[in-house]
């Protein structure tokens, strides 16, 4: 016999995302979390991207009807959290901590 999927696995089921990376029209791209959603009586993409790169911060929707996904690219988590990350230049001078490098050669074993 065939067991019934509960009511919760099914939840679970609804709430599960995917990551992805969607290019809209060939020329949006967005990273993030994605999954299918019925709203406005049609199926829509919505994909949540980290707010620079950092889930804490939170998170931005937009909702994409099918006929405008020119691509749809399964991908993990760290993909999606490195594309979101803001460029930061490199910098002219970086700042040492001289206790942090004292500590790194005290555990030098030679």
């Amino acid at each position: 016999m065939s067991e019934q999927p509960t009511v919760e696995a099914l939840a679970e089921a609804a709430d599960a995302f995917e990551w992805a990376i969607v290019e809209v029209f060939g020329h949006r791209r967005h990273a993030g979390r994605c999954r299918e959603e019925e709203k406005f009586g049609t199926k829509m993409l919505r994909i949540d991207v980290p707010i620079e790169g950092d889930p804490a911060k939170g998170w931005t929707t937009q909702f994409y009807g099918g006929a405008s996904v020119f691509s749809y690219t399964l991908t993990d988590e760290a993909t999606v959290m490195k594309i979101n990350k803001p460029y930061a230049p490199p910098a002219r001078l970086t700042y040492r901590d001289e206790a942090e490098e004292a500590v790194i050669e005290d555990d030098r074993p030679f």
